[in-house]
Formats: C-alpha cells, structure tokens, sequence
C-alpha cells in the first residue's frame, strides 16, 4: 500500500505517557488508563483535567496519564475530588478507585457525594479482590471465592454477598450516569469506551456525579493464566455484576 492510501485509524492517546506499564501480565489496569486518556483527549480536557488516586494497583496514574494527579487516603478520593472540584468549578475531576478502595474504605465517600450530586465522574475497577495490598476478600468477592482472607473461599453467612455498586449509586438522586462494563473481550471494550465518554461527558454538562465501573482481571490473585482470567469474567463475575447502564441523563 502507498504511503497515499495509508490512514491512520487508530493511535496512541496524546496525554498517555510512554511510560512502561508495571502491571502484571493480563491485569486491565493499562486498558483502563487507555480508555480514561482516549476520554481526555476526545473531550479536549488535559489542560483541566485532575485525577485523585485512591491506595492500590492504579496508585501510579500520575506516571501513565499526562495531567495534574492527586493521592487521596485510601477510600476518600471522592471526597479529596468535591474539594478540588468545589474550589476550582472548571476544572474536570475524576477519582480512579479499586473495589476495595471504593466499596469498602471508601464506602461513605462514594455514597455521600453521589447525593450531594457532586459533579465528579469516578472510574471504578472491579476485579473482586484487594489487589495490591495482598489479595484479601473485597465487598465484591463472590461466594466461594478463594482470599488471603477466605481461604477456604467467600462464606455469606459470615462474609456477606457481593456489593453490587453501580446499582446502589444509580440509586441516588445526585446521580447523572452510572454504568457497568467488561474488559473480558473486543466488543466489551468498546462498549466500555462508549460507557467512558458517557460518565465524562455527565460531568462536562454539569448533569453531576457519575461513576463507569469496569469489570476487570486479576490473575496474580486469582492464582489463574490471563486466558483462564477471561473466562472468570464471562462464567462468574457477570452474572453476579450484571452489564448495563443503570441510570442516565
């Protein structure tokens, strides 16, 4: 093909870095950085853009994505974000929180600032267990799973069930858009990109708090190959956390 009939139809995001990822192999973490830049860059905010990390495997933001970052105590990005929101209306504000970080440290944060309808978007990875720091039972591990903290796997007698989070914050009238995705396979990571822009572009009309939560792989703490932790999404995660938009503006 000549170099006149060549077009470019897809590329690396402008405001992601050339950063090596350190995530393990078959971890979406790096996916999910891209899909969060494609969202920057399609929305034109890298200029006023501010991501506030929680404490876990996505900490390290701030070396994969090109704009102002800011760490928050574990489970408190949301409220770290309404400050900087509050004092600074124009900017764009996003939280970027693990499932042990948003639904169990965190689980006032998130609750409170989607009814006070703070206009924050947060990005929410669900991979069903503490990641980086150690692999425990999380509010989204499911029954029988194994854990450093249920060894012998999820109890709900004892251990509760599942927190299913899109839901309950789609629950809120503060809430402009809540939405679950997969990254299991190709069609759901466009469904996912789609689901990006979307809670992006709730905050950039002002409509108020939204939240994208994405199911996503840990095969380190699965104990499974990448392969096998795809299949975990498609046979156990998503009939426990159905996919869908549960509200939208």
């Amino acid at each position: 093909m000549s170099a006149l009939n060549e077009k470019i139809i897809y590329n690396t995001p402008e405001c992601l870095t050339e950063k090596v990822y350190h995530f393990c192999p078959g971890c979406h973490h790096g996916l999910v950085h891209r899909l969060a830049a494609e969202a920057i860059d399609e929305f034109g905010l890298a200029e006023s853009a501010v991501g506030v990390i929680g404490v876990g495997c996505g900490v390290f933001l701030y070396d994969y994505i090109a704009v102002d970052c800011c760490e928050a105590p574990h489970g408190r990005a949301p409220a770290v974000a309404s400050g900087i929101k509050r004092t600074n209306p124009k900017s764009f504000v996003f939280t970027y929180q693990g499932d042990g970080d948003l639904a169990a440290i965190g689980t006032s944060e998130i609750i409170h600032s989607a009814n006070r309808q703070e206009n924050i978007t947060v990005i929410f990875v669900n991979n069903s267990v503490y990641g980086m720091t150690g692999g425990q039972m999380a509010p989204t591990t499911l029954p029988g799973q194994k854990t450093t903290t249920t060894p012998a796997g999820r109890i709900p007698a004892g251990d509760g069930f599942p927190i299913n989070m899109a839901e309950l914050i789609a629950s809120f009238r503060g809430t402009a858009f809540s939405a679950r995705v997969s990254l299991h396979d190709n069609i759901n990571v466009r469904r996912a990109r789609k689901a990006m822009n979307r809670a992006f572009q709730a905050q950039v009309e002002k409509r108020g708090f939204s939240m994208v939560e994405l199911l996503s792989a840990c095969p380190t703490n699965w104990r499974l190959s990448p392969k096998q932790s795809l299949q975990r999404i498609t046979d156990e995660m998503i009939p426990a956390f159905p996919l869908g938009t549960f509200k939208d503006f």
